[in-house]
């Protein structure tokens, strides 16, 4: 697609108040792909005003008018996902069969769910003598992150539009492109002027004037959790609604009588997908002793598999980061069986599939955040100790839990302190509410709880 030279405010693409630009570079061959304005804290201001005059009239809008609006943007993203998946191929660097099976596909199913939702949702209840109203809370101020870069947007943009709110998107610098797309559509579904509005720029400029704007009710943000605590004490200080979708270190818990091979395979999968950059995967796979060697060869088997399917990180930045991870693990003493520190490619910010064994608990790799193509293997004594061990992180995201009993793995993932675990390599579910427990965040998204974080209450006592 053609980038745009201008932010997306009011219902139309509006020259940037600055000069400056935003280089996108494809991270397969470092060529630059386009160019889109570095927006400032004039550009956010303009943004917030268009939604602020927008807010009155849609949030007035019948709530099946607004289901209507978002079927209609949920049939332009079908019709343009082969240019979506390019798009984000070309920005982000998945393989391209990926963007389609989930970089397209999934945002497609999320607008669809709440374009049903926007028509059915409860937006009035009688409660004994009360009648109580579920209102829009206003003007939404959402950040978004690289790795999922639509995905990211439709999560906060379709139920904050379905609420009833309208929304000043500021998306990753990394890839603002599928961001200018999702506006075209919005555009071309005939989202009402001023109810969508985009801005490009970096972080600590456009995102955090976004953060800061008197004219903002509330701040949706996902990336790490460092940014979500600054954004959660801006947010603080001027008594504004947050939801942060923060950082994650899934533990992948394999009890004793599970399918071994499968469960193996599976999180090895999970791992490498989208080079290892989803804040969910399940990053510590936790086998029992017995089982631990037979569980890392084949892990090794599996990690090898990937070498050539694999896309690269997003940037050189991210890259050494990852690299620099992969060094301090083999410095702690970890033992790698797969990958390891060296790039594998001159050209382009790959990295190789790896997987450490003989990870201790305590260990850098064990307990934050890598967000590349890493797997750490820890074993555990009995289902007590890997409960620790699974527990034993700051984060509390997502998860996993592998048994041939289902009401084992249930019983033991009830007592995980995460806030989404798949059973038996469970399917992704729209409806369902994600999000985090601990420093992995504050609020959900999707389904019906999602909705729910941009609405506020109003009670009538009769």
């Amino acid at each position: 697609m053609k980038a745009h030279d201008g932010m997306y405010i009011d219902g139309a693409w509006r020259p940037a108040a600055g000069q400056d630009v935003i280089e996108v570079v494809n991270p397969a061959d470092e060529q630059v792909l386009a160019t889109v304005p570095a927006g400032t804290a004039a550009d956010v201001d303009a943004a917030v005003r268009a939604a602020r005059a927008a807010l009155p009239g849609w949030a007035a809008t019948p709530p099946a008018e607004r289901a209507a609006r978002l079927t209609a943007l949920r049939d332009v993203l079908d019709a343009r996902r082969d240019e979506i998946a390019t798009t984000v191929t070309a920005e982000l660097g998945a393989p391209l069969k990926f963007s389609q099976a989930v970089h397209a596909a999934v945002p497609i199913a999320v607008a669809g769910s709440y374009a049903e939702l926007a028509g059915t949702y409860a937006f009035e209840e009688k409660v004994g003598n009360s009648t109580v109203y579920h209102e829009p809370i206003g003007v939404v101020g959402a950040i978004t992150p690289w790795n999922y870069p639509l995905h990211q947007i439709v999560a906060k943009a379709a139920p904050a539009l379905a609420a009833g709110c309208t929304i000043v998107v500021k998306p990753a610098e990394n890839t603002p492109l599928v961001a200018q797309l999702f506006a075209e559509a919005v555009h071309e579904a005939g989202v009402p002027a001023g109810v969508f509005n985009l801005v490009t720029g970096l972080g600590p400029v456009a995102g955090q004037a976004l953060a800061e704007h008197p004219g903002v009710d509330l701040v949706s943000f996902t990336g790490s959790t460092a940014v979500g605590r600054r954004i959660a004490a801006v947010a603080g200080a001027a008594v504004k609604k947050v939801a942060l979708e923060l950082g994650g270190k899934s533990a992948n818990v394999v009890l004793p009588d599970a399918d071994l091979t499968k469960a193996v395979n599976v999180g090895v999968a999970n791992v490498m997908s989208n080079s290892g950059q989803t804040c969910s995967a399940w990053t510590r796979m936790l086998v029992h002793r017995d089982q631990y060697d037979e569980a890392v060869e084949l892990a090794a088997q599996a990690a090898a598999k990937y070498g050539e399917r694999i896309g690269p990180v997003v940037s050189a930045r991210q890259q050494e980061r990852v690299l620099g991870y992969i060094e301090k693990g083999v410095a702690e003493g970890a033992r790698l069986v797969a990958g390891g520190p060296q790039a594998p490619r001159e050209k382009g910010y790959f990295v190789s599939p790896t997987v450490f064994a003989d990870v201790a608990p305590d260990m850098t790799i064990a307990q934050e955040e890598i967000f590349g193509p890493v797997l750490s293997i820890l074993r555990y004594e009995d289902e007590e100790d890997a409960l620790r061990i699974a527990n034993g992180t700051v984060y509390g995201l997502a998860g996993a839990v592998w048994a041939a009993d289902e009401e084992r793995a249930v019983a033991f993932a009830r007592r995980m302190d995460t806030g989404q675990v798949d059973i038996n390599g469970g399917r992704f579910n729209p409806l369902a509410p994600f999000g985090g427990y601990k420093q992995s965040g504050v609020g959900r998204e999707l389904g019906a709880h999602g909705l729910a974080e941009y609405l506020q209450t109003k009670s009538l006592q009769f």
